[in-house]
């Protein structure tokens, strides 16, 4: 391909690219693929001969697109935002055409020092104090691949550190703490770096407290072991719930002096999501009321900041720490001016680096720090709008708050509820969300990630899960009070326990309403609990049927012989009415 090829086929990427971006709204959210579909519709060995641009353009077009998952559709609610814009496809675009490998300075001069630049811009917008900044002369920014390695990389500098300063030669007593719903990579690191990694109970707010990790790390230290390092996170994966910072800070600057040989625990903060929310002045007490103890932090911009994937950005207080641990100097990598600027290959785990802080560059400077705080600041009111729409539900309940754009949820009652309702909302491809486990809870959750989605969106959301939860609590109302194997429908009517009048003096069928309803229980046990309560109106305009056979199950239900007079039961007319009125969205 020469020079006017890639001119002509270049523009026309563009417009594809353009095109695909700005018709996401009508493409499914998630395809309709199972495993192997793409394999055994390519060849099996690569072309021997040149194949054309158009042939490979139509091929992206007709196989690799129906293959994904569409991460920037606005009903996309899974994981968190995977970010994009034009200007980070343009930075991207600059990046793969420059073809740069920026392991050291003399490699690449530019790649190195726009990295440093950025950094210490990105430091300076979420409040880092200087000791963070490359100004500093002390500390410093780099751009790793995602948060996962910025963990792995503080840990293992801060395994290196505790070798040396309680002269180690195993890392058997290492003890390495964060919460239970800490992130999977800090499980994952500890496993790499061979280190026991206690996870501790959260708090009610669901946050590590200072005071759990104090008594958690006094009892390591009893036990003859050597407490290392801490993970913080602020922004859980499963309900965006925010370890205690502060406390953490005072704990471990209260613990330094129990041991003969001073401890020094090394403090991280994980922030990979909500990280990028303290460019925002309102956010950056989460971070800064604690930072005094903190050695190193990340978050990702390619989570929040409209940066394509990859670009996680972590800062470290001392950078000697890194570049102790992380540090190999081979002659082919040397150079006259290595010790008067970073070489970033010694900040992390691979040698070869990408020219990441060009995309960056790109987006910080297209839409300037108060484009990216509207868009974060969007997409956080989106996400309480949404919440306000849950709160309204009495059949739902809300896990952790609203503080950033992510809402966990959850139907009240048995997880099995959530999770099925979860499933046939994914099913119907009308939404896509993911389930996370918090405290023995089954929750549902909801993160705005597009940019392109608005009001009428998280409307439509909540249209989707209120419609799917009335068909997923109709069912469960069929299945208990049909009771298969338990109770007889004609039992439970004798007892009055099945749709009895609201109030029994009345006896007009069309006002008779579902009141109490009791469990499933086995034959000669007592009933253990009642079921929830049910007004006229959530009879007709949430009991929506699947099926008129579903509700014809209920034709087994009608009065008895041996029904009290004064109890009307709902006749299977009503039923079918409400069977008739669909929600619109």
């Amino acid at each position: 391909m020469d020079a006017e090829e890639f001119r002509k086929h270049g523009k026309e990427m563009i417009d594809f690219i353009a095109d695909h971006v700005e018709g996401i709204r009508q493409q499914p959210i998630v395809p309709n693929v199972k495993p192997g579909f793409l394999i055994t519709k390519l060849p099996s060995r690569a072309p021997t001969e040149p194949e054309s641009i158009e042939k490979i353009t139509n091929d992206v077009e007709q196989l690799i697109i129906p293959g994904m998952t569409n991460w920037q559709h606005p009903n996309f609610h899974a994981y968190f935002p995977a970010g994009n814009s034009y200007p980070s496809i343009l930075g991207e675009l600059m990046e793969s055409a420059l073809g740069c490998i920026g392991f050291s300075w003399a490699a690449a001069p530019s790649c190195t020092e726009l990295e440093i630049v950025v950094m210490d811009w990105l430091g300076k917008a979420i409040g880092l104090p200087e000791d963070f900044l490359h100004c500093s002369g002390k500390g410093g920014g780099v751009l790793q691949g995602s948060a996962s390695e910025s963990v792995l990389v503080s840990m293992l500098a801060a395994r290196h550190r505790a070798f040396k300063t309680h002269r180690l030669s195993s890392s058997t007593r290492l003890v390495a703490y964060c919460s239970m719903l800490a992130h999977s990579c800090v499980e994952k690191a500890a496993s790499l770096c061979n280190v026991r990694l206690r996870q501790l109970e959260p708090d009610a707010d669901f946050g590590l407290s200072g005071e759990t990790l104090r008594q958690a790390i006094e009892k390591d230290i009893h036990d003859n072991l050597i407490p290392f390092f801490v993970c913080a996170t602020l922004g859980t994966t499963s309900i965006c719930s925010f370890d205690n910072l502060p406390s953490i800070s005072d704990a471990l600057s209260s613990l330094k002096g129990m041991s003969e040989t001073p401890l020094n625990i090394w403090l991280h903060v994980d922030s990979a999501y909500a990280g990028n929310a303290f460019i925002c002045p309102e956010f950056q007490h989460l971070l800064l009321d604690g930072i005094e103890e903190v050695d190193s932090l990340e978050f990702n911009a390619n989570k929040w900041l409209l940066t394509n994937f990859d670009c996680g950005c972590m800062w470290v207080r001392d950078r000697l720490h890194l570049e102790d641990c992380l540090s190999v100097d081979p002659l082919y990598l040397k150079h006259d001016h290595q010790h008067l600027t970073a070489d970033f290959r010694n900040w992390g785990i691979p040698l070869s680096r990408r020219f990441r802080s060009l995309k960056l560059w790109f987006v910080i400077r297209r839409f300037g720090l108060t484009g990216l705080q509207k868009h974060i600041r969007e997409q956080v009111r989106l996400a309480k709008k949404f919440t306000k729409l849950l709160q309204k539900d009495t059949r739902f309940e809300q896990i952790g708050k609203t503080r950033m754009g992510l809402v966990s949820f959850k139907l009240k009652g048995e997880n099995e509820l959530s999770e099925r309702l979860l499933g046939v909302i994914n099913n119907s491809g009308q939404l896509f969300m993911v389930p996370a486990k918090v405290k023995h809870n089954y929750v549902i959750r909801f993160c705005v990630c597009s940019t392109s989605t608005t009001n009428s969106d998280i409307e439509r959301a909540w249209n989707v899960i209120s419609y799917h939860a009335d068909h997923v609590l109709a069912d469960e109302i069929i299945e208990m009070t049909l009771c298969p194997g338990e109770l007889s429908p004609a039992d439970l009517a004798t007892n009055s326990f099945l749709f009895p009048c609201k109030d029994n003096s009345q006896g007009d069928e069309h006002e008779a309403v579902p009141d109490l309803i009791r469990s499933r229980s086995t034959v000669g046990q007592p009933f253990r609990r009642p079921f929830r309560r049910y007004s006229t109106s959530e009879l007709s305009h949430r009991l929506l049927y699947r099926s008129i056979s579903s509700a014809a199950r209920l034709q087994s239900l009608t009065p008895t012989s041996n029904t009290p007079h004064k109890t009307s039961q709902l006749r299977l007319d009503t039923i079918l009415n409400a069977l008739k009125k669909e929600r619109p969205f």
